[in-house]
């Protein structure tokens, strides 16, 4: 005969297997759901933060951060190693042309004057890729990978958009519109960087 003891071993073992599935489960954000981990050229990245980005009292996208290892700013991501990713899944239609805008001026925000000429070309680019794709709508997709030897590969709506952007001051200084001293949304930076 099976004694308390055992019963209640097997119910502790098997709420703590609960207790530990429900801890891996994905996070759902305005109705995006948001996993726990991201594969990016083979190496398998962690949830970092995730957001909302909000323009005024809209949901703009859902915003998601991967790395290799847990980042809490800016240089910190720039300095881990691997490969990384910010995903943006939009929960509103938006106009890409205004919202490529948006991230133009993310970056003049952020980056010193003298640096910016370095950056034109990449921005002529990246508007570029903003302008072919016309309207984000609700559930569309754009993603930043960092792969280290490769570049920034941006896709959006599922597609790869172009060659990737080598140079890792333009991956710096993309990434600052999230993450540097003006980011556009605080509370999303904060969120991202999983800072209470």
């Amino acid at each position: 005969m099976k004694t308390m003891s055992y019963f209640f071993r097997m119910f502790a073992l098997a709420t703590g297997l609960g207790m530990a599935t429900a801890a891996l489960a994905a996070v759902e954000l305005a109705g995006v759901k948001v996993e726990d981990t991201a594969t990016v050229a083979g190496t398998k990245l962690q949830l970092n933060g995730a957001g909302i980005r909000y323009k005024g009292p809209f949901k703009v996208y859902v915003g998601d951060l991967y790395t290799t290892q847990k980042v809490r700013s800016l240089d910190e991501l720039i300095a881990a190693p691997g490969p990384k990713r910010l995903t943006m899944t939009f929960v509103r239609e938006i106009e890409a042309g205004p919202f490529g805008k948006l991230l133009t001026r993310g970056v003049e925000d952020n980056v010193p004057k003298s640096e910016m000429s370095k950056l034109v070309p990449g921005m002529i680019r990246m508007g570029d890729i903003f302008t072919v794709n016309k309207v984000l709508n609700p559930g569309d997709v754009i993603t930043l990978d960092w792969v280290p030897g490769s570049g920034m590969v941006v896709t959006a709506k599922g597609k790869v958009q172009g060659e990737p952007f080598k140079e890792p001051e333009f991956f710096k200084a993309i990434m600052s519109i999230w993450f540097g001293q003006n980011p556009a949304d605080w509370k999303l930076k904060d969120a991202m960087l999983g800072v209470k």
